[in-house]
């Protein structure tokens, strides 16, 4: 007899990439990590947190990483009270589902997206309705309008790179007013398009920042939700008392008040992901159009696709291979350094 949940007993837990043990030498290009520093302030910033040997460590957190939101509202020009921080914004997912779903409630988004949409869905006991992209991963109308209590929509979208403008996601979230409606934005920055003011003005719209891509600090676990202040009041009432520790708080905001760091980073993926994509298409991938700061690349044949993932690996590249449906043909292949892209695509081209 088990001792948990019968929907937990059943499902199948989130699988990250692959991370290499300590001591392996890999081309890591399979977990969408930014391949530069974050900015010089964040390590200052963490310094001087520690002054005094760490002292301060023996004291909790803000509950409420005023410092960190602070920085966000200034960044962004969002009313403080509409920000809320997180662990990530995995935790701020699970906030939302935890809030809004009940069990036995419908949570809709389109398939393939985030995998861990999914794993929070079946957690809460929630039924699921899985909408097919079409091939060219353009937002499926059977979205609006769905009989749903949670919309999630990544844009841009993993693993297609995808993004969706702000008009069609307005049309979204007024097609389901009994709905809330989750734009996940974690590679925003990539893109030349964001819904930040759609959180301002519609009050079923919640979107979602993290500072793991963009502003190079996955390690930090620093997530943002921005929408209404009563609804950021009540997702707050399940929070965590001290989610953020001291260390992360005061590398947000150092991080945060360094855009320009980030904005110089962010360009640079952004040149070294269009020539990515340009010389993948030339040695015959199919490469959709991406706002993100990876590629999907598609080949032949979902044989081709996994003996290809293999030999990068025996080569010491990791990329991403899905084996699920309308995923099986593809690598998402995440933008590295050009040194980076160039052992790359050096490989690719070995028989």
């Amino acid at each position: 007899m088990s001792l948990f949940r019968n929907n937990v007993e059943a499902m199948t837990p989130y699988v990250p990439g692959e991370q290499p043990a300590p001591g392996e030498r890999f081309i890591k290009l399979n977990t969408n990590e930014n391949p530069y520093p974050p900015s010089s302030r964040v390590a200052e910033a963490i310094q001087a947190e520690l002054e005094a040997n760490g002292s301060r460590l023996r004291l909790y957190s803000d509950p409420v990483a005023l410092e960190f939101r602070k920085a966000a509202s200034e960044s962004t020009g969002f009313p403080l009270d509409g920000i809320l921080a997180g662990n990530g914004s995995d935790e701020l997912l699970a906030l939302v589902v935890r809030a809004v779903v009940e069990p036995g409630d419908v949570i809709a988004y389109p398939y393939p997206t985030y995998v861990l949409y999914e794993t929070l869905a079946h957690a809460q006991g929630a039924r699921v309705h899985e909408v097919e992209f079409p091939r060219d991963f353009s937002l499926p109308r059977e979205l609006f309008g769905a009989a749903a209590k949670l919309v999630f929509i990544a844009s841009p979208n993993s693993p297609s790179g995808t993004t969706y403008p702000a008009s069609q996601l307005a049309a979204l979230a007024r097609s389901v007013p009994g709905a809330m409606v989750v734009v996940d934005e974690a590679y925003a920055d990539f893109a030349d398009e964001n819904a930040l003011d759609l959180a301002r003005e519609l009050p079923n719209v919640v979107v979602l920042r993290t500072l793991s891509k963009s502003y190079s600090l996955a390690g930090m676990r620093l997530g943002l939700l921005f929408g209404a202040p009563e609804v950021v009041a009540g997702i707050a009432k399940i929070k965590d008392s001290y989610n953020l520790d001291r260390l992360a708080i005061a590398a947000g905001a150092a991080a945060l008040r360094d855009g320009a760091t980030m904005r110089d980073n962010v360009g640079r993926i952004r040149r070294t992901r269009e020539r990515l994509s340009e010389e993948l298409r030339a040695m015959g991938f199919d490469v959709l159009p991406s706002s993100a700061n990876f590629v999907f690349a598609r080949l032949e044949s979902a044989a081709r696709a996994r003996a290809t993932y293999q030999a990068l690996r025996d080569r010491k590249i990791l990329v991403r291979y899905f084996d699920r449906p309308l995923l099986a043909d593809g690598l998402r292949i995440t933008v590295g350094t050009d040194e980076e892209i160039s052992s790359l695509l050096a490989a690719l081209r070995e028989p």
